[in-house]
Formats: C-alpha cells, sequence, structure tokens
C-alpha cells in the first residue's frame, strides 16, 4: 500500500521544497522504506526544454529522455532513485492532452471543466506506476495562493479523501520572518498562508518553517495553536552550511519522527544516517582545496548549473577535499589576454550551453587548457568547443567551427539528422523540426577504446550517459583529427557518433558529448568528476 505525501509551500517562493522533499524522502530510505518523489509544475510550457535558464535553471534529464524541472536532480542525488517521465508534470502538459482528446472526441461531446476533467487528469498522473513503493512525495510547484497551482491544490484535495484515511499526509513549508526593527521572529504570513489552505479544504498535518534565527518555543506553540496544527509537528528549518547536512538537521527536529505518527506508523527506532554523516564529515573537514574556474554562458544564475556545480563538490568528497569554483562568463575571453584570468586555476570546465554568444571564449578557454596543460572537462558545448579548437589549432582546419552558428566552410561539428535507439528504431531531426523535445535526449550506450584513460575512469568499455544535444562531432573529420593528436575514446555502439574525446599528450583533458553531472551522488560520485578532481589536485601540487 503506497502512502502519499503532498509538499505545498507558502508565503514566497523558492523556500526549498525540492530539497525538503528529497532530504524526506532520503530520511524514510534511511528507515527501511521505499520512495518515489514526483514534482507538479502549474506552469503553461509542456516542459522546461524551451525555457531560458536564467528564467528556470537547469533543465533535468532523466534516463528515459524527459527533460524535467531541476528538483528531480535533487530527488536522485538524495535518494538515488532514477526518475521518470511520469515523475514531471506541467500544467501545460496537463492541458496539451485534455485539448488533444477533446479534438478527437473522446469526451463524448461533454463540456471539458477544470473540475472534473483537469483534476482527474492530475489524480491518474499522481496515482500512476506505484507499484511496490512504500511512500510517494508530491511535491506541488508555486505557492499557496498562486491561482496557476489552484487545480493541483484541488486535485491533491480529492486525492486524500479518495485515498482514504491513513493514506496521505500534507507537509506545508512556509516562511517565517526576522524583523530586524522589531528584533523578532513574525509568525503571522504561516498563519495567512495555512488558512489559504484550510480556505480550500486542505488543513496541514505537519509545518516546516524556514527561518533565519532559531525559533522560540512561544512561535511554535502560537502556530500550533492558530494553524490547527501539533506543536511537535512545528517543525524548524534554518540555514546550514551545505545542502547536504539537510536531512541530518530535519531528523533532529524530528520531521521523520512526526511524518511516521501522522500515519500511525512506529517511530521508536531511529535512521540509519551514517552515510550523510560520513559525507558531511568529508565536506567539513577537507585535506586540501583546488579552485575549478567553470567557463559558461549563463553564470548570472547558478541554477542554471545546478547539477554541475552538485557533481563537481561530488568529485571533492571522493577525494576529500574543498572545491572552490570560480565562475567566468566565457564572453571575457573574447577580449584580448583575458585568458590570464585561468593562470592561477587548478583546472578548468566548460558545460554546456546553446547559442553562438560566447563560444569563442570557450574555444579560448580549451585553448589555454590544452597548451598549458591544465585539466580540462568539456561537457556538451564545451566538448564540442574543444573539438573545434583541436581543429584549428592542431589539424590546421582554420575555418572550422559548428553549423549551429550559421555555415562554416569546415562543418566540424554539425546537426545531428538521425541516430539509433535503443529499441534499434531510428530517430530523425531537420533544421525545421520543432525546438521543444526533439533533442538527442535521455540515455544512450557508448563504447569505450580498450586502453584509452576514460576506459580507466570508468573501469569499463561499456558504459550509459544521460544525452540532451541537437549537434554533434562530424565523423567525416575524425580521421583527420586523430592524425593529428586527437583521440575519439568513446563512440556510440554503431561508431557513427563521437561520444568523447581526448588529447593523447596531456595529463587530463576530457571531453564527453553526454551529460555525467546528471548521473552523479554525494554518496556515489560521477567517476569522471572524482577523476577530474584527482587532477587538479595533482596540477595544484605542481604549481
Amino acid at each position: 500500500m503506497t502512502r502519499y505525501i503532498f509538499i505545498t509551500g507558502g508565503v514566497v517562493s523558492s523556500l526549498g521544497k525540492g530539497l525538503l522533499s528529497a532530504s524526506l524522502g532520503a530520511l524514510l530510505q534511511a528507515r527501511g522504506y521505499s520512495v518515489r518523489l514526483r514534482k507538479f509544475d502549474p506552469y503553461l510550457n509542456v516542459d522546461p526544454g524551451t525555457m531560458s535558464p536564467y528564467q528556470h535553471g537547469e533543465v533535468y534529464v532523466t534516463d528515459d529522455g524527459a527533460e524535467t524541472d531541476l528538483d528531480l536532480g535533487h530527488y536522485e542525488r538524495f535518494t538515488g532513485v532514477s526518475s521518470r517521465q511520469s515523475d514531471n508534470i506541467t500544467s501545460g502538459r496537463i492541458y496539451s492532452n485534455i485539448i488533444q482528446k477533446e479534438r478527437r472526441g473522446d469526451y463524448l461531446g461533454a463540456t471539458v471543466q477544470v473540475i472534473p476533467h483537469v483534476t482527474e487528469a492530475i489524480k491518474e498522473f499522481a496515482l500512476a506506476e506505484t507499484d511496490g513503493i512504500d511512500f510517494m512525495l508530491c511535491e506541488i510547484g508555486g505557492t499557496a495562493g498562486d491561482i496557476e497551482a489552484m487545480p493541483f491544490m484541488e486535485a491533491i484535495r480529492q486525492l486524500s479523501i479518495e485515498l482514504g484515511k491513513g493514506r496521505s499526509i500534507f507537509v506545508h513549508l512556509t516562511l517565517v520572518p526576522y524583523l530586524a526593527a522589531a528584533g523578532e521572529l513574525k509568525t503571522k504570513p504561516t498563519q495567512h498562508s495555512v488558512k489559504e489552505l484550510r480556505s480550500i479544504g486542505i488543513q496541514p498535518d505537519i509545518l516546516v518553517c524556514r527561518a533565519e534565527h532559531p525559533i522560540p518555543d512561544s512561535d511554535r506553540r502560537k502556530m500550533s495553536l492558530f494553524c490547527n496544527v501539533p506543536a511537535s509537528a512545528v517543525i524548524p528549518a534554518l540555514d546550514v552550511s551545505n545542502i547536504y547536512e539537510v536531512p541530518i538537521s530535519y531528523h533532529r527536529e524530528g520531521l521523520d519522527v512526526e511524518v511516521l505518527k501522522a500515519f500511525g506508523l512506529a517511530h521508536s527506532e531511529k535512521p540509519n544516517l551514517s552515510r550523510w554523516e560520513d559525507i558531511v564529515d568529508r565536506v567539513k573537514n577537507p585535506e586540501g582545496e583546488v579552485t575549478i574556474a567553470v567557463v559558461g554562458k549563463y553564470t548570472g544564475l547558478l541554477d542554471a548549473y545546478k547539477s554541475l556545480s552538485e557533481a563537481i563538490v561530488h568529485g571533492g568528497i571522493a577525494n576529500r577535499v574543498k572545491v572552490n569554483i570560480e565562475w567566468i562568463e566565457s564572453e571575457i575571453f573574447e577580449q584580448a589576454d583575458a585568458v590570464s584570468r585561468l593562470e592561477d586555476v587548478d583546472a578548468i570546465l566548460v558545460p554546456g550551453g546553446f547559442g553562438k554568444r560566447g563560444t569563442e571564449g570557450k574555444i579560448a578557454a580549451a585553448r589555454f587548457a590544452r597548451e598549458n596543460k591544465i585539466p580540462y572537462f568539456g561537457i556538451c558545448l564545451g566538448m564540442q568547443m574543444a573539438t573545434i579548437e583541436a581543429a584549428r589549432n592542431m589539424a590546421g582546419i582554420a575555418e572550422a567551427g559548428s553549423s549551429e552558428f550559421g555555415e562554416p566552410k569546415e562543418p566540424v561539428v554539425g546537426l545531428i539528422t538521425e541516430w539509433v535507439k535503443d529499441d534499434g528504431s531510428v530517430e530523425k531531426r531537420t533544421a525545421e523540426t520543432d525546438l521543444g523535445g526533439t533533442m538527442r535526449l535521455g540515455a544512450y550506450p557508448a563504447k569505450l577504446k580498450h586502453n584509452s584513460k576514460v576506459a580507466g575512469i570508468y573501469g569499463s568499455t561499456d558504459i550509459s550517459e544521460r544525452h540532451r544535444h541537437r549537434y554533434e562531432v562530424n565523423i567525416g573529420y575524425v580521421k583527420q583529427l586523430e592524425e593529428a593528436g586527437v583521440l575519439f575514446s568513446g563512440m556510440s555502439p554503431d561508431g557513427e557518433l563521437p561520444e568523447i574525446m581526448e588529447i593523447a599528450d596531456h595529463p587530463w583533458f576530457i571531453g564527453v558529448q553526454f551529460h555525467p553531472e546528471l548521473k552523479s551522488k554525494p554518496f556515489d560520485p560521477h567517476p569522471l568528476f572524482a577523476s577530474f578532481i584527482k587532477a587538479a589536485v595533482e596540477q595544484s601540487r605542481l604549481v
């Protein structure tokens, strides 16, 4: 029997519902329960795939090719449970499906309405694929009172009744702000947020209260009284030094105990949090430090690189070092002598991105790393720019470029027009194809060359990694590039798509077409990031 935990937010956005959901999932796992997490997003985009990183942060990609909200990355990193297409739904996808059904005549002439048609579709999504799961955690995007979120709130209200007693609870995350002028915390915003929920028939069972200062017992009793929640179920959520302390912090405040109590389940035994304690110890007690330059296009909003920054931290955890990340906008390297900013870093990482802006700066960063023997890690666009740099300056292909940015004379990187999927079918694309959901998305296998650096890093010649790209290194240039000293050490199984490139006479210079950061976890760092940070440590000792 699957039990449901509905997680809502109030007062303001960006309070950390995703981290709360992920941490609660980790705590339930630490008690031996199986969990799965889902995100309900109220916006009208079908998915975040075409949204600007400045608008929405990173797009997280699942093994089965879904472009999803970045919170699903938190879910995977904290629980190790792979997310799927069915774990993220948006208003846009719900309405798109309903309108298609209406056009086909599936509703037999009925008037199509938010209730029951939209709410029924949301409930079907919540109830799908739950076999063998002890707890399903459902995070509702937005803030209580948002007009966009009302169909989702109504749907989970209905669902809680239909599931029956003991099958669901509501956890509400709010803000308890501190007014410096008054010198005190204010509980009124939380009271109003809960009032908003109660007005639509939702009574929170647990309140989680974000605050910058400790919440006095008197304020907890006040919120308990006015919000109709037991005082023990008013859980403080204070800031911590790193996000991997959050599960431990929530356990210390009694969140997992209150959840089990609300379901009438045994809660006397303590959870096994040893792996989280080890992670926190490694973060707080490093045995050294390194500085990594991330040369990107969206450094104005670091959520655009959320999985990447966490994977770099995981590499530090694996090597027990602190990693200082220096975020640098790639466009600055298009100025003369600007690459001198990279002279004091221990390694350089160039991540993915779309569009021409800043690409010449990424090429300059790759050249600096190659010529100065500094560890270099290129991901997706970062791999493509490193390949173009090698084509121009190693293979003598002066007009090398990418067809993503125009019509170069030498399209070393070009539009990928077809590829073979896992089921053997052929996927085809053209330049006129819609942008949304049409890239090479999800997990694909690759074959690594024996005795290559990456084969040694992975400890295998067969790997599977997640992709999100529309352009690819042109297979027609591989021979010429390899003759110049570039090794394409990873290829698609059919040998048509270059997946990994290395510089043979460099201590650590690797570019990958996929996104390894999407599979890294604090308790299981991705081998490429662990090796990259190890190379940075070795580089720091040479300086």
